[in-house]
């Protein structure tokens, strides 16, 4: 190894110490993550100043591609949270009268939906919300979990439902429909079995409070709006089939689901939650996760530039890349994804890894997607479960959700195993 590529493995390291220290010192992750992009920049600029140019481009066209797609999709959600869908869908549930357990399996089913049309991590912070009012104590802090293990689980097969799994489908590593097709059933088992273990945790004997269930209805021109705003979730793939970047898909809806907000707002006599104005909900997206992905896509470009990973390559994948060398060093990442952010470790494996074998990509998907709901710091949604209820803390999490995590990871592992080699 260089010794410009020494430095730039000691600055990125040094990097992702600041962020893992992120609620110890109070700084945001995101000053980390462009500190370290901007500074491994600097050094690619000092080594190869000749060529600078040529990388940054290349590397700029994936970030600018990436960034404005988590962009637009949390535009959406942030519209469809102020049109109140989410707390409909809540209320129908409380109508029902059902069980505590039967409340358990619906939330966590909704949760591993909703991760497929939403990114994981804002699927978490609404299922959550939902759950606050179905649990308390022990209860909560097993519904948390099994909510993580669901987002996560439900969008690692879905192209638009994950960001690592965005960037492998912009990247061209599958298409929507081979994701969709052989990533499915690996993510379902690992869902159902998490789902199943931590069930039996859900206190039984507890009493229901009793809950007042409001009467919340869409107007006509609200309900216009909110099926806008779930159909364009899935243009990304439309567009893509048009041998279009996702992102275009993503923007059209923005677009015209903007459009259609006016529009309403301006014929229509009610005075409810159109009065909103959109570019206010779009200015409640969460910025400082954009910019927590750009520096890390940052990090990781001028750590190829440098040639850093190519040696963490061999490390991971071996000298010479074979199949079963990689389906050990996926499963490996994924693992390693615990510990991790699964952001940069997919950014690595799309450099690194070479092979054509959609499956092998769709094993990466799955594993980097799941592999992180092993300890909390392993995934957004596990950070941002902690960060919600406060009670989880790092050793409840792995003393209620690592064996099930766990055992559902590799059952889901086995599983894709079964489909691809038939054994």
């Amino acid at each position: 190894m260089t010794t410009a590529a020494i430095i730039g493995l000691s600055i990125f390291l040094l990097g992702y110490v600041g962020i893992t220290l992120e609620h110890k010192i109070n700084v945001n992750k995101a000053a980390f993550a462009l500190l370290s992009g901007t500074i491994l920049w600097v050094l690619v600029g000092i080594v190869s100043p000749t060529k600078i140019d040529e990388h940054i481009i290349e590397a700029g066209f994936d970030i600018f591609g990436v960034t404005l797609f988590l962009l637009g999709a949390m535009a959406l959600v942030e519209i469809l949270i102020h049109y109140r869908i989410f707390d409909i869908i809540r209320d129908r549930i409380l109508a029902r009268n059902l069980s505590l357990r039967a409340q358990f399996f619906m939330i966590i089913g909704l949760a591993f939906t909703s991760s497929i049309f939403i990114a994981n991590m804002v699927a978490t912070i609404i299922m959550i919300q939902i759950a606050r009012r179905f649990f308390w104590g022990q209860n909560l802090l097993v519904a948390a979990i099994a909510i993580v293990f669901a987002t996560n689980a439900g969008g690692a097969f879905s192209p638009i439902g994950d960001v690592t799994t965005i960037m492998l489908w912009i990247a061209g590593k599958f298409s929507s429909a081979e994701i969709l097709i052989q990533g499915f059933l690996p993510a379902l088992v690992i869902g159902i079995i998490s789902t199943l273990m931590l069930s039996r945790k859900i206190v039984i004997e507890e009493t229901i409070r009793p809950q007042v269930v409001p009467e919340e209805h869409l107007t006509r021109g609200e309900t216009v709006i909110v099926i806008s705003a779930m159909l364009s979730f899935l243009l990304p793939v439309v567009a893509k089939m048009l041998n279009l970047p996702p992102v275009i898909g993503i923007l059209f809806g923005v677009g015209f689901t903007w459009a259609v907000v006016d529009i309403v707002k301006g014929v229509s006599r009610c005075r409810t939650h159109l009065t909103a104005s959109i570019e206010n909900l779009v200015q409640k997206t969460d910025i400082a996760s954009i910019k927590f992905f750009v520096g890390i896509l940052l990090a990781v470009s001028a750590l190829s530039t440098l040639g850093v990973l190519e040696y963490i390559s061999q490390f991971i994948y071996g000298s010479s890349q074979t199949t079963v060398s990689i389906i050990s060093g996926n499963i490996l990442i994924g693992v390693i994804s615990a510990l991790l952010d699964n952001i940069p470790l997919t950014a690595i494996a799309i450099d690194i890894l070479h092979t054509s074998n959609t499956s092998l990509w769709v094993l990466l998907s799955i594993a980097v997607g799941t592999g992180g709901s092993l300890l909390p710091i392993g995934s957004a949604a596990g950070v941002v479960a902690m960060g919600m209820i406060k009670e989880l803390t790092f050793k409840q999490y792995v003393r209620i959700g690592f064996v099930p995590a766990m055992l559902s990871f590799l059952a889901g592992v086995g599983v894709w195993g079964l489909q691809v080699f038939g054994f």
